[in-house]
């Protein structure tokens, strides 16, 4: 189907697709102008010329962002809706809650957003002041990414029972879709990743490289690539936190305290110990080092060392060998490698 993309491809190839479509978009409820002056013609030309990198990069910001908008109204009203207004309940209403997290909040943000950028004739530097006056609204999108996690396992759960699974196939047939629910749902995590990637490009090939203009593209790639930042860096600590979770339910002999009272996981790795036939599994948290052997789908509790007290000794006969230990017991070390 038109404007479908395929799941999973991640951030990298999503500049792929630049096209010369023109929105012919009206310039009347255009953004007002920014310190007082009126934004100028981008690039005028005459009709018959190819358009300019930058105004290509513009236009696959606005068309993209129509196609997202109207993906993101079809999971609300051809999935959600449809879930909502059945006389019969097909779905429990926790299902619903993390099948779809707050979708809805996120159709409103790029309806809105996509008014705005329709607003702006074409001009980059109208189009990156859409950004950064919502730079907030954004971080709607910190919940989504998330709760995504719960997404996936939700689908999985209902499309194991016949009768719901029957019922998403007859919405995909219905709205002619080729891609399936799950795909959508990836969409407003891959869609959130890509602004600042594709203002980055306006910038790269911006024509005077000073000026209000230029500063306010900055400005909105600067906004952009905080909020993927920030939502990178919330997904990486919810991942974790589910891992640490994960963990602490499968630690056997354990005596000490909740796991969570050493902060977040930062590291964990299996490694070969010197004088130990197994290898042990090693778990790095903010304020401890806890050491483990894998017993089946288990770990076995073998040892730990608060982080305040532990001491990495580098080898110096092989570089891919090192020590941690106690400092108050260095003879108990555990060469690694």
């Amino acid at each position: 189907a038109p404007g479908e993309e395929p799941p999973g491809d991640g951030p990298e190839p999503w500049l792929g697709g630049l096209h010369n479509s023109n929105n012919n978009a009206s310039p009347a409820g255009r953004l007002g102008p920014r310190n007082g002056r009126p934004f100028s013609p981008f690039g005028a030309r005459a009709p018959s010329a190819e358009p300019s990198y930058v105004e290509r990069v513009v236009l696959e910001i606005v068309e993209s962002e129509r196609t997202y908008a109207r993906d993101l109204r079809s999971i609300v009203e051809g999935y959600l809706g449809k879930i909502i207004d059945a006389e019969e309940p097909l779905l429990r209403p926790e299902q619903v809650s993390a099948l779809f997290g707050n979708i809805e909040d996120i159709y409103e943000l790029s309806s809105n957003l996509l008014q705005n950028l329709d607003s702006c004739d074409n001009d980059p530097a109208a189009v990156a002041v859409c950004f950064v006056t919502r730079s907030q609204e954004f971080d709607i999108y910190t919940q989504y990414c998330n709760n995504y996690p719960n997404s996936v396992a939700a689908l999985t759960e209902c499309m194991r029972n016949k009768q719901q699974a029957k019922f998403f196939r007859e919405c995909q047939e219905q709205m002619r879709h080729a891609l399936p629910l799950g795909a959508y749902l990836l969409k407003p995590v891959q869609r959130i990743l890509k602004y600042h990637l594709l203002l980055q490009e306006i910038a790269k090939h911006f024509e005077h490289k000073s000026g209000d203009d230029y500063e306010v593209v900055v400005e909105a790639i600067d906004t952009m690539t905080c909020v993927a930042w920030y939502i990178n860096d919330m997904k990486r600590k919810h991942e974790h936190a589910i891992r640490q979770q994960e963990i602490q339910s499968l630690l056997l002999n354990w005596k000490g305290p909740d796991l969570t009272t050493y902060g977040e996981l930062v590291l964990e790795g299996t490694f070969r110990v010197h004088r130990v036939r197994n290898e042990r599994a090693f778990f790095l948290f903010d304020k401890a080092l806890l050491i483990t052997k894998r017993r089946g789908d288990h770990y076995v509790y073998k040892n730990h060392i608060p982080c305040s007290s532990l001491m990495l000794i580098e080898s110096t006969r092989d570089s891919l060998c090192f020590s941690v230990a106690h400092y108050k017991h260095i003879k108990q070390q555990y060469s690694l490698q």
